[in-house]
């Protein structure tokens, strides 16, 4: 994932999984959906599961077109970022203040902006801040279908950051599967260079995007009580600090020189796609979301997996390229030790559930 499918997906995998107060826009869990029908139950499963993927896949083309595309032609990639966290708060803003309205938006908390807070979130904005531009810049120098292997160590970064910093161990079938990932990142960062379309630049920002998904996972956990649990406000307070960050950020790297001299500036079509991505880069961790609480924690990452997989596949279509076998060979062990790893992780989550002589703390580090 990007958006930015960044940052929501592992906020609300965090929120939803890690004891955080329910999602109003979310559908309530409870009998009701178990006593549906079968084929309704698998229906809704589908719809849910679709519009992630669109919304996934849809989201990451945006961006590329809005990053790099030739015929726009804007080298300012903090700007689009910076647009998007934005739009995100306003957003947020929005849903709150029709909190009056009745459902779905009678549930959501109401969002004031407090000094303290702000102050308390502005760790894991600086983070975040990082997630989201590493992602954008690693799209901005790698192509669509290497962009999955060239930000594929998040796991991998998981499992070290785990044992640094909560002196959580992994166990050797899980190392391994990390063991595969890393080989299928080193094959395809070989391939693309073979190939000629090796972006040194895109390889260090994928890297960075990484490890920056990982620590924002952490951090989120540290700052969701500051939040009382509210997913949607730490987003809004998440965004509004991104965007205070980001302002000096295009100061120094000129940003604001380039869009003064940006032919499309005035252009409806150039704000229409901004505003597009925008609103899929918000709707990502809401799909996100829904499919979770239709499935589980599990089954959401195999379909992300899942979907990474027709991501690259439409990539290479989509843009008429050509790759080797041993390219597709860095794919399939990137996306292969991906599923290993959340499988083996889902057995090992399901035994500590299942073992009464596990103290319940220990079974929250496990599930987290």
């Amino acid at each position: 994932m990007s958006r930015a499918q960044l940052t929501r997906t592992g906020i609300l995998r965090m929120a939803l999984g890690g004891g955080g107060g329910a999602d109003p826009l979310l559908p309530a869990e409870g009998g009701g959906a178990r006593r549906a029908p079968f084929l309704l139950r698998a229906l809704r499963i589908a719809v849910v599961v679709c519009l992630y993927w669109f919304t996934s896949i849809a989201m990451v083309f945006l961006n590329k077109y809005l990053l790099d595309s030739p015929s726009l032609r804007l080298d300012a990639p903090l700007f689009v970022t910076f647009f998007q966290c934005a739009l995100t708060a306003a957003l947020c803003l929005g849903l709150s203040l029709g909190a009056a309205c009745g459902p779905p938006c009678s549930g959501l908390p109401a969002l004031r902006l407090d000094p303290k807070v702000s102050r308390s979130v502005l760790p894991l904005s600086a983070v975040f801040i990082g997630m989201v531009t590493s992602n954008n810049l690693c799209l901005k120098h790698v192509g669509v279908a290497f962009y999955n292997v060239g930000r594929s160590l998040t796991t991998v970064f998981n499992v070290l950051l785990s044992y640094l910093l909560l002196k959580q161990t992994t166990s050797l079938y899980a190392i391994l599967a990390c063991g595969v990932i890393i080989g299928g990142f080193w094959l395809g960062v070989d391939q693309e260079g073979a190939e000629g379309t090796l972006s040194w630049t895109g390889i260090f920002f994928g890297i960075s995007a990484s490890l920056c998904v990982s620590l924002n996972a952490i951090y989120t956990k540290k700052v969701l009580p500051v939040v009382d649990g509210s997913i949607w406000r730490l987003t809004f307070y998440n965004n509004i600090n991104a965007c205070v960050l980001f302002f000096p950020l295009m100061v120094l790297l000129g940003e604001f020189r380039t869009l003064y001299h940006f032919d499309k500036l005035g252009s409806p079509s150039f704000w229409g796609m901004m505003i597009l991505g925008g609103v899929f880069g918000f709707a990502i961790g809401y799909v996100t979301g829904l499919q979770i609480k239709f499935t589980s924690p599990l089954t959401h990452n195999v379909s992300g997996t899942a979907k990474a997989c027709a991501q690259t596949v439409l990539a290479v279509i989509y843009f008429e390229e050509t790759k080797s076998f041993l390219w597709w060979t860095s794919n399939l062990m990137v996306l292969g030790g991906s599923f290993a790893y959340t499988w083996v992780k889902g057995l090992e989550m399901r035994k500590v559930q299942e073992d009464p002589n596990v103290k319940s703390d220990e079974k929250n580090e496990t599930g987290v």
